[in-house]
């Protein structure tokens, strides 16, 4: 399924990014230690990125990199300058926020609470002269709450829409939490917003295994509206339990297990590109190694992840060509 014809209202009002034309960049969860992976502060993931070739970034807004509750004006100068120093942009700060939640405890503000949250990451933004503000919806509460927690969600958008656009900055919605998660839900969520500078941050992979047949067209569809895409790359390994009485196995959910891009099985990765430059997207192409990766967490595995990743990337976003 394709989004409406509607999905293109609002993006023919928005103004396309000034990069001229895809850009890679690394996201900072890739080295922030989450998942037991190699963990670097910072300033020397910049380093790191530059050194792996990526001319921009996009930082975790927190614990242990972009927090508010931590950072301090002299650091945000000292990432400024580390990333200038490198010829690194930082491009983008991603927030982590779930408009849906708090409602085991409606006496507490949960969304004014979010809002303060990326007010702080707004102006680290400023300061790190970043353009753009990663969010989410929300995680779904439960199908009687639905319409509930989708209100709550656009309602939340459109607010931060306006506080990003008080900032000089655009805000990005990616299609990751259970709120609109699905391609037709994501199109009709970003026309319910309805805000000049809410923009769309379409991320295939959510959809690729929902069963997406189409991600060519999707990506066509969604590409006018859109700033920022993340990539990241799986391949799909089947689980079984054993059934004791009946000596057989019951299949449970796969097992998605993190592979540099191009390496996977999980969808497909060159359709979803050749979608994007079809619909005229010239906006960051971020790659994440956001899951335990094959081959482990050692810093030599994830260089060595993300260099042949930016290799695809590159190939894929016509980047690598020599002008002739």
């Amino acid at each position: 399924m394709t989004p409406s014809a509607g999905a293109g209202k609002q993006g023919g009002r928005l103004k396309k990014s000034a990069n001229g034309t895809m850009k890679p960049i690394l996201f900072s969860v890739s080295y922030a230690g989450y998942w037991g992976q190699a963990a670097l502060d910072v300033p020397d993931f910049i380093r790191k990125a530059a050194a792996l070739g990526y001319g921009g970034v996009q930082l975790a807004g927190k614990r242990p990199h972009l927090s508010p509750a931590d950072i301090k004006d002299d650091e945000l100068r000292r990432i400024r300058d580390v990333a200038g120093e490198a010829a690194v942009e930082i491009a983008t700060v991603a927030a982590y926020n779930d408009f849906a939640a708090g409602g085991a405890s409606p006496m507490i503000p949960h969304v004014e609470i979010q809002l303060a949250y990326l007010r702080s990451l707004l102006r680290c933004a400023q300061a790190l002269n970043a353009k753009v503000l990663r969010i989410f919806t929300g995680f779904a509460t439960g199908d009687t709450q639905h319409l509930k927690d989708w209100n709550a969600c656009v309602k939340a958008v459109r607010e931060a829409s306006s506080m990003a656009a008080d900032h000089g900055v655009a805000l990005g919605v990616q299609n990751h939490h259970d709120i609109a998660v699905g391609l037709a839900s994501y199109a009709e969520f970003l026309d319910e917003v309805d805000h000049p500078n809410c923009r769309a941050m379409f991320d295939p992979w959510s959809v690729a295994v929902q069963g997406e047949p189409d991600l060519r067209a999707a990506a066509k569809a969604l590409a006018p509206r859109m700033i920022q895409t993340t990539l990241a790359d799986y391949v799909r390994l089947r689980r079984f339990a054993y059934v004791p009485g009946v000596e057989d196995y019951r299949e449970q959910s796969s097992w998605l297990r993190a592979v540099p891009l191009g390496a996977g099985d999980v969808m497909d990765l060159g359709a979803f590109m050749q979608g994007l430059k079809e619909g005229g997207f010239k906006g960051y192409v971020c790659y994440e190694m956001c899951s335990p990766l094959r081959g482990g967490g050692s810093l030599a595995n994830l260089d060595r992840t993300a260099r042949e990743s930016l290799a695809t990337l590159k190939r894929l976003t016509g980047r690598g060509r020599k002008s002739s």
